[in-house]
């Protein structure tokens, strides 16, 4: 742990954050991003009631904040311009400390769990039309000077949006995911599983690769490789996604990731089920994916209108 902050909290305090953290890789798979947001997060929240009382927070002041503390503590974050998605997503780390914290030392958590975060608008990720995102596809392929490096990218691309994969889980793949069949096990946030079938135009594209590129691959090697053989920074992804929606014209959001959110709201138009789109993404909560594909009401209700009995017996 490091910075100003760390310097404001006494050594309890910081040896629960630190166990706390341990517990949440450990026991909930949390990735090492998430474990830092939690880590600076709940770090800054304990730093600031120091400054707030005057006195180092150990676990006995920690015990006793109140509904008063809560109210400054989001005024204070207010006051420093913090946006109202950054103020509840700290907030949640927070309470997931408390939560925990008091279980083990024996308090009622009530007046931080009472808090409540400030309303924001969540933002969705736009979708390329269909013939867009056949067009990336196409254009990444042909970006590059040498052969193998297009049909890798194409590849990839390929992957995120006629799998819905992650960037992430595309350039986890392993030497022991070849040849890929009519479907593939992905493990994805938090370590959960899903299985995901893999069109034929996707290992087409991925056997495509294989073909032409130079690095022997074990069952252990990263299937996607970067110039020099090592593994494929996913920043370069995006750099060829930015070059190809540049020459097609397309806005600053044809990302990676919207190739991926493509393939959910293609599936959605095309009349496939909540349900099964929330699986082949990898959702915990349906209303994720709700949010994740933009579902209009009017959808909804042809969903609901369709499969409900009182609405069919009506």
């Amino acid at each position: 742990m490091s910075g100003q902050n760390s310097l404001l909290i006494s050594d309890a305090a910081r040896d629960a954050l630190n166990t706390w953290l341990d517990n949440a890789r450990a026991l909930k798979g949390a990735a090492d991003n998430t474990i830092t947001a939690y880590q600076t997060d709940v770090l800054d929240f304990i730093a600031f009631l120091t400054t707030h009382h005057a006195e180092p927070q150990g676990l006995a002041p920690l015990a006793r904040v109140t509904t008063s503390d809560m109210r400054s503590w989001m005024a204070h974050l207010r006051g420093h311009g913090t946006a109202s998605r950054s103020m509840a997503r700290k907030l949640s780390a927070v309470k997931s400390f408390y939560r925990w914290l008091a279980e083990r030392e024996g308090f009622e958590p009530t007046a931080v769990l009472l808090a409540r975060a400030p309303k924001f608008q969540k933002k969705l990720p736009r979708p390329l039309a269909e013939d867009a995102a056949r067009a990336m596809i196409d254009t990444v392929a042909v970006q590059s000077r040498e052969d193998w490096i297009g049909a890798r990218d194409s590849a990839v691309i390929t992957l995120l949006y006629g799998c819905g994969l992650r960037i992430s889980e595309a350039l986890g793949l392993k030497g022991r995911d070849l040849p890929l069949g009519e479907s593939l096990r992905i493990i994805g946030k938090g370590g959960k599983e899903r299985i995901v079938p893999v069109l034929p135009i996707a290992r087409d594209a991925v056997q495509t690769y294989l073909n032409q590129c130079p690095f022997d691959i074990g069952p252990d090697d990263a299937v996607f490789r970067g110039a020099r053989g090592g593994p494929l920074n996913p920043r370069l992804i995006s750099k060829v996604t930015e070059q190809a929606r540049l020459q097609l014209g397309l806005p600053a959001t044809a990302t990676p990731h919207a190739m991926r959110h493509s393939f959910a709201t293609h599936l959605l138009a095309a009349g496939g089920d909540l349900r099964a789109i929330q699986e082949l993404l990898g959702h915990a909560s349906l209303s994720t994916t709700q949010a994740y594909t933009a579902v209009d009401e009017v959808h909804l209700m042809k969903v609901y209108e369709a499969t409900h009995p009182k609405a069919k017996s009506g």
